[in-house]
């Protein structure tokens, strides 16, 4: 029971990476707060924890907004009183170059990915602040460590969460709340599904997501596993820390 007594919340906790950490903070004894877009997946993710005996609540957010974020926060707060830690996990990708990305969605990836990370966590600080301790974790990617071809939006607002969590975590060293940023190779959420099954070739194309050199695709509850180390006091020690779990890619698999 790792997070005892603990109040999470996860943003983006409806499926994929967020859900399997909702699931494991539940499981550890944390009253996780679902936040997502969806409430409809939100409320499937919390079906999962009750059937485990955990703890947790639905809230409807979207991150881009203040309002909503600030809502979430507030809500949060009148049912539990507190919030010890902060997943910002929720976020988007396209695949595009500088040439075939259309602004809105340039607009759309920085408003969910990066700004979404500032408002969670502009609204979420006070809080920790006012209770002398707590930990955020950023979910970056393997793509705000190097890049990637045809996915420049992306790779450039990853790239943004990474620099933020250094910024944030000397920003807040003094005040006991850490920051740290998990990095994810490419894992098998519903979005990757998704994309294998309408590929030209399924086959090949598992194959090409695949992280090199473990040559297979991250499961998510092997990234949950890493966020549930970095946010829980475990990790004491531990602020500013850029993690990559990605097969070994960004550690030259590119080539393996």
């Amino acid at each position: 029971m790792r997070l005892a007594n603990k109040v999470s919340i996860i943003t983006g906790a409806g499926d994929g990476i967020g859900q399997a950490a909702a699931v494991m903070f539940a499981e550890e004894g944390s009253s996780v707060v679902i936040a997502d877009i969806s409430v409809e997946k939100a409320n499937n993710t919390l079906s999962m924890i009750k059937a485990k005996n955990g703890k947790g609540m639905v809230v409807q957010v979207d991150v881009r907004k203040a309002d909503s974020v600030e809502k979430m926060v507030k809500d949060v707060m009148s049912a539990y009183g507190k919030i010890d830690i902060l997943v910002n996990n929720a976020a988007v990708f396209i695949e595009a170059t500088v040439l075939t990305t259309p602004e809105d969605e340039w607009d759309r990836i920085m408003d969910i990915n990066l700004k979404g990370i500032f408002l969670c966590s502009k609204f979420v600080i006070p809080v920790m602040i006012k209770a002398g301790k707590g930990s955020i974790v950023n979910i970056g990617s393997e793509a705000g460590i190097t890049g990637f071809k045809n996915q420049t939006a992306y790779d450039a607002s990853k790239g943004g969460v990474v620099n933020m969590t250094r910024a944030m975590a000397l920003d807040f060293a003094e005040k006991n709340i850490r920051v740290n940023c998990i990095c994810p190779g490419t894992t098998e959420t519903p979005m990757v599904k998704q994309a294998i099954a309408v590929a030209p070739d399924p086959v090949q194309a598992r194959r090409n997501f695949s992280s090199r050199p473990l040559l297979r695709l991250g499961r998510p509850e092997e990234i949950a596993a890493g966020i549930l180390y970095i946010a829980s006091d475990e990790s004491e020690f531990a602020t500013g820390a850029i993690i990559a779990i990605d097969g070994g890619k960004t550690a030259g698999g590119f080539n393996a």
